[in-house]
């Protein structure tokens, strides 16, 4: 518990001619409005505007501020104080802050909703006035946030959504990094509590090799400016739990694919050493094509300046480093709290300062809408310049990553709603389901009882709740199907001995003996038995000994992986699927595998095998259980199709000569596209029938023999796919 003074001394650090009286004052003016009172977590209350004060005073705002912390919830929370009590006691500055920060928490609304942009509203009308009003209510929520386990699960969720969407982007607009960072992760640790820790517990398995790095990267830049003669301070830090999340959002990565999780800071004396310091780093590590931002010549609107590059740091890793000076470091941590403090003693008034015209801007939409709801919506647009806000038909506004689809949006209303959706309406007009959301849209969903999920689905959702629920719903779907089979296949190979299938259900073991084949129960073991993982021999010998020294019945190994798809046998033509030989397969047209080349197969719902070449990307997003053992049945005689593109010189008898090779290499042309460059170049893509990746292999070397032929490659996309 922080003590008031510890706050005092604070103050009179930062500031030594501070009316450090001031706030003692209004410590015990706030310790008598609210004495008896306590929060939910069981303390006096006293303890909030104390904890208020002290982060003001972090930022180190003045007296004015300081005091208001202390007092920010006396107007709304102690029946004995108005406004007239605060102004006599404080005086109109003091009292105008209490007023600006305080909630409208004794009026009646129609809607939480209503409540929460009325309440905004007036919190954008008093900083207007004065920027500090804002600033003390981020003090707030912080403390708020950083408290918010003992409120009840409804009223984190509300707190914490509420936190996500207006005051983590506010505290970014005001360029108060520090403020908006902790806000976001308290803010994701209550809305999406699994992604968090999870992310956490990386973070953590990691800590100790990432420290390392951390002070070596240190050490050597320190080594290499103090060689140039620079004075700097370096610093190292961990991108925080939420930013990572929404990286790999955006992005579509794995945790293991986020690499730049580290960042560095190196904070100079001048703006001249700014630059050289990047030259020298440009000159010692490689630079990062894309990656350089000069804040500095365009600051940001949030006053925030400072070099960016990213490099190829020690050991092949990325590396990403900002430059600024003081002044610049203390806004980017601090922003509006940094520049108000370089503006005391001047009539600072945001509507003036051209950093400010978001603020303008929202003055102007507070005029011009009278509904408060709709005043917040646009509010909302514009704190959230990288992510999409649509409308509900009932004109409640949702908000989704860029990129986000229809199929996010049903999925945002309800699980059943994305589970059963088939199609949309955007403004009023048909779309596919694949349709890109912008901005301001009204979005409408059409259900099916028919419809279902599909895999593709998992290509073109951006939110982690469609993608979790899509994946959810797929991984039932298939285990419920599995479950029967296994079932049925369990139940046959105890007949053999006569033994029921609900006696085995009612034997004491068998949730050992589950356990025993790498199953949690019952359930889970036939569900292994029906993916083909476990057979029935050595199961049904758990019941009947006999039968571990019988014969197997034929093809008993690849009995479940057969009936899985026994809908759709009797076409594989040169594939073999874990010993079955009449399965339904199709070649995946991501990667194209051909006859003698290591492949995969997964099983794929209603559309028996998918094969994949073994290096192809797509396969590390596949289920390790649908995984099935494949290989060519180089016997069958059919032929493959495979693309070729053949860059060449565009001169007379090319193609003449490239079709002569390939017919000499008994390879059958099925389509030919050609396009000729501005360079004197031509590109001829051809179709082909192939035996196998042999045959593809051997007629590409001759091809690159032929004069004039500049390169030859294979493409895995065959044409029109």
């Amino acid at each position: 518990m922080i003590r008031l003074n510890e706050i005092i001394d604070r103050v009179a650090k930062y500031n030594p001619e501070a009316d450090l009286d001031l706030i003692r004052r209004a410590y015990i003016f706030s310790a008598r409005a609210h004495a008896g009172q306590l929060r939910q977590s069981g303390e006096p209350y006293l303890i909030h505007p104390l904890e208020v004060a002290n982060q003001l005073a972090n930022m180190r705002l003045d007296v004015a501020s300081v005091a208001t912390g202390l007092l920010h919830d006396t107007l709304e929370d102690c029946e004995q104080v108005n406004i007239e009590r605060l102004t006599e006691v404080f005086g109109k500055e003091i009292a105008g802050l209490v007023d600006g920060v305080t909630k409208i928490g004794r009026m009646s609304f129609g809607s939480s909703a209503e409540a929460q942009a009325e309440n905004f509203k007036k919190i954008i009308l008093a900083t207007a006035k004065d920027i500090r009003v804002i600033l003390i209510k981020l003090a707030d929520r912080l403390h708020n946030m950083r408290t918010i386990e003992h409120l009840n699960k409804e009223k984190q969720q509300r707190v914490a959504r509420e936190t996500m969407e207006i005051y983590a982007p506010l505290a970014q607009r005001l360029g108060m990094q520090a403020v908006k960072t902790e806000l976001e992760d308290l803010s994701f640790r209550v809305l999406n509590s699994d992604e968090y820790y999870k992310i956490t517990l990386k973070l953590k398995k990691g800590r100790r090799e990432r420290e390392k790095y951390v002070q070596e990267v240190i050490r050597l830049l320190k080594e290499i400016l103090d060689e140039h003669g620079i004075k700097a301070d370096v610093m190292g830090r961990i991108k925080n739990v939420h930013s990572i999340a929404s990286k790999m959002t955006s992005q579509g990565l794995s945790f293991e694919q986020v690499y730049d999780l580290i960042a560095f800071r190196i904070v100079v004396e001048g703006l001249q050493d700014c630059y050289e310091v990047l030259g020298v780093i440009h000159s010692i590590w490689k630079p990062v094509p894309g990656r350089f931002k000069d804040y500095i010549a365009l600051p940001k609107d949030n006053m925030y300046k400072s070099l960016h590059t990213t490099v190829i740091g020690p050991y092949g890793e990325r590396v990403e480093i900002q430059i600024r000076t003081n002044e610049m470091h203390a806004l980017a941590e601090e922003g509006i709290a940094a520049h108000w403090r370089y503006k005391q003693g001047v009539d600072f008034n945001p509507q003036d300062d051209h950093k400010f015209a978001w603020l303008r801007r929202l003055l102007e939409w507070q005029r011009d809408l009278e509904d408060p709801e709709e005043f917040l919506n646009s509010v909302k647009l514009d704190l959230f310049p990288d992510e999409v806000y649509v409308f509900t038909p009932h004109g409640d506004v949702k908000s989704f990553p860029k990129g986000a689809t229809p199929i996010d949006f049903a999925y945002s209303i309800h699980t059943e709603v994305g589970n059963s959706v088939s199609g949309a309406r955007v403004n009023g007009s048909l779309v596919p389901l694949k349709y890109q959301l912008k901005s301001g849209e009204r979005v409408e969903i059409i259900t099916s009882k028919s419809a279902r999920p599909s895999r593709d689905w998992m290509k073109i959702v951006k939110t982690p709740q469609a993608r979790n629920k899509i994946n959810s719903f797929l991984k039932r779907e298939e285990r419920a199907r599995a479950m029967s089979l296994g079932r049925s296949l369990l139940e046959k190979a105890l007949r053999r001995y006569k033994i029921s299938l609900n006696k085995v259900e009612r034997d004491e073991r068998i949730e050992e003996i589950a356990k025993k084949f790498g199953a949690g129960n019952f359930e889970g073991l036939l569900t292994l038995i029906g993916f083909g993982k476990v057979t029935t021999k050595p199961v049904v010998s758990e019941f009947a000994p006999q039968a571990a020294s019988d014969k197997p019945e034929p093809k008993q190994e690849g009995g479940a992986i057969s009936k899985i798809l026994s809908p759709l046998r009797g076409r594989n033509r040169g594939i073999r699927v874990s010993g079955v030989d009449d399965v339904v397969f199709r070649i995946a047209r991501c990667c194209n595998p051909l006859p003698g080349e290591p492949i995969v197969g997964f099983i794929t719902r209603g559309r028996g095998v998918t094969i994949h070449s073994t290096d192809c990307p797509e396969v590390e997003a596949e289920e390790e259980e649908r995984k099935v053992e494949v290989e060519w049945d180089l016997a069958a005689n059919d032929l493959s199709q495979a693309t070729i593109r053949i860059t060449s010189e565009d001169i007379p008898g090319m193609l003449a000569a490239i079709s002569k090779v390939i017919s000499t290499e008994s390879v059958n042309i099925t389509r030919v596209h050609i396009e000729t460059t501005h360079d004197k170049q031509a590109d001829h893509t051809f179709s082909l029938q192939v035996r196998d990746v042999k045959q593809l292999d051997h007629m590409i070397r001759a091809l690159r023999k032929i004069k004039g032929v500049i390169r030859v490659e294979r493409m895995r996309n065959p044409v029109g796919g």
